[in-house]
């Protein structure tokens, strides 16, 4: 018997301002607007987007390793690059995805070949949510989250469902309001507080956040991050005059700086898949990729390219840096007894 699917929850940290953009512009408060759900109107960053770094992260990781050793994935009789060929769009030249049944790459994150079809990949990303936010205040950086966010990190809490009124909720009593940016709000005390904290503490969270975290109603928490965020103002120069451009100034958004997200990857059973009729016979540091835990071990060789190649765009402005706080196994489905 084995599992169909394994999921493993990820807790990341933003060490620098973090923009995933729209793709286009806006009229409103900046040029270059973030990602939000449309929904809750809450920033996040799109599943597609991890996968697409992720993917370059592993294959960069691969190549480095190929170089060391000689070795690598074998497509029309040669050894093939993992770093560029078998990371991005797969694009229909010398540089597309060689789609072999024993390149990590290819089985682990899927492969296009034209009409034909491709593979989907074992692995699936959802988005990235937030789940705690620095706010400024007179009394210094508060992080903030609400029962919905909390709920997507797997936090449940009858507490919790307490937390209605226009207030930050907070583990000590305080008869001083607080300053979310514009908004005034009181401090109410929020029972069972020191159980979240565990729970949050168990997925990686730092203690000095811990320390100075609070509880808003979901209704509150899309307003609060919204009017926080990071907005920065570029400009363009000119190589020969040194000045600015004309009419190149803009302004873009992003997540700030020790923002805590989580997200989630759905790693598929590697004995349930066939590649062109073929069992995979994929391997990562020498081990085959056999089970949802190897299809993570693969995944896993992109955490520290992460946090220092970052995801996002405005990479040469200093954004994009996150750090993999914790990943844990949420649980397996699926029960089976055999491929198909």
């Amino acid at each position: 018997m084995s599992n169909s699917y394994k999921e493993f929850r990820v807790v990341g940290m933003a060490l620098d301002p973090i923009h995933v953009g729209t793709g286009g512009a806006r009229l409103g408060r900046v040029d270059l607007s973030i990602v939000r759900d449309p929904v809750t109107r809450v920033p996040k960053i799109p599943g597609s987007s991890l996968a697409g770094v992720y993917r370059s992260y592993v294959a960069m990781y691969l190549q480095e390793l190929q170089e060391q050793e000689g070795s690598g994935c074998k497509a029309n009789g040669r050894s093939k690059p993992y770093f560029p060929d078998c990371a991005g769009l797969g694009q229909p030249d010398s540089r597309s995805h060689c789609g072999q049944s024993n390149c990590p790459v290819c089985v682990t994150f899927g492969f296009a070949r034209g009409r034909g079809g491709g593979f989907a990949g074992l692995a699936a990303f959802s988005d990235a949510h937030i789940l705690l936010f620095p706010v400024p205040t007179r009394e210094g950086p508060i992080w903030v989250t609400s029962p919905e966010q909390l709920r997507l990190a797997g936090v449940e809490q009858e507490e919790l469902s307490r937390v209605t009124d226009n207030a930050l909720y907070c583990e000590k009593d305080s008869k001083r309001p607080i300053n979310l940016g514009w908004l005034l709000l009181e401090r109410k005390v929020l029972k069972n507080c020191s159980g979240i904290r565990q729970e949050l503490q168990s997925r990686g969270v730092p203690d000095y956040i811990l320390e100075r975290f609070g509880v808003l109603p979901d209704k509150l928490f899309s307003h609060v991050v919204n009017s926080n965020l990071e907005v920065r103002t570029s400009v363009a120069i000119n190589p020969e005059t040194g000045a600015a451009e004309e009419g190149a100034l803009f302004s873009y958004e992003a997540l700030p700086r020790s923002t805590i997200l989580v997200w989630t990857i759905t790693c598929r059973n590697p004995k349930h898949f066939k590649v062109d009729g073929r069992d995979i016979n994929a391997q990562i540091n020498k081990a085959t990729i056999e089970s949802p835990d190897c299809v993570h071990e693969v995944t896993r060789q992109a955490s520290p390219y992460l946090e220092h190649l970052g995801i996002g765009g405005m990479g040469t402005r200093g954004m994009g840096r996150l750090r993999v706080l914790k990943e844990d196994a949420t649980g397996c489905g699926g029960k089976s007894g055999g491929g198909q």
